[in-house]
């Protein structure tokens, strides 16, 4: 059976990868991105997501491991959500992929600009707890059209596909 290692214990991304890996042990172990909380920009969030999954493979005995990291890219004054994911194997292949962006409030910018995280400032604006783990801000602002989970399972089944696709050729040999 292969065993697939989750670079968080966020229900969100644990349930995705559970989604896209139906017939795999998943295990979920906390690890660290090594890049700031709330990470900035499409290069440090996909290099979050790289390092969970090297350090979540590095922590047992994993066939392959999956790390998800959420960002926050600027474009024109205006602030988005972004996602990344990576897949790395035994054989140390490393596969990425980018998820859904869309726009957060205006009001957002500056906090952001100043280092408060998102899932904070996600806690006030909805005065709920865990939005994180369940909904997220895609969920908040597309009226509950896609959640988080959804969106990483999007991200997930991206990572999946070029690595069984890599597993048929040498396209990034």
């Amino acid at each position: 059976m292969m065993i697939v290692q989750v670079g968080s214990t966020n229900e969100a991304k644990v349930s995705a990868v559970k989604t896209v890996f139906p017939d795999a042990e998943i295990r979920a172990i906390a690890v660290d991105s090594d890049v700031l909380a709330q990470p900035i920009g499409n290069l440090m969030t996909r290099q979050g997501a790289i390092n969970r999954a090297k350090k979540a493979l590095q922590n047992g005995g994993a066939t392959l491991a999956v790390g998800l990291e959420g960002g926050v890219i600027f474009l024109n004054r205006q602030c988005y959500v972004c996602n990344w994911g990576a897949l790395v194997t035994r054989s140390n292949e490393i596969v990425t992929a980018s998820g859904a962006s869309i726009p957060l409030p205006n009001s957002f910018l500056q906090p952001l600009l100043n280092g408060v995280e998102l899932g904070h400032l996600m806690r006030e604006y909805t005065a709920k707890h865990h939005v994180s783990s369940k909904e997220g801000a895609v969920g908040i602002f597309t009226d509950g059209l896609i959640d988080r989970q959804a969106m990483y399972v999007h991200l997930c089944t991206l990572l999946l596909g070029q690595w069984q696709f890599l597993q048929k050729s040498n396209f990034l040999n």
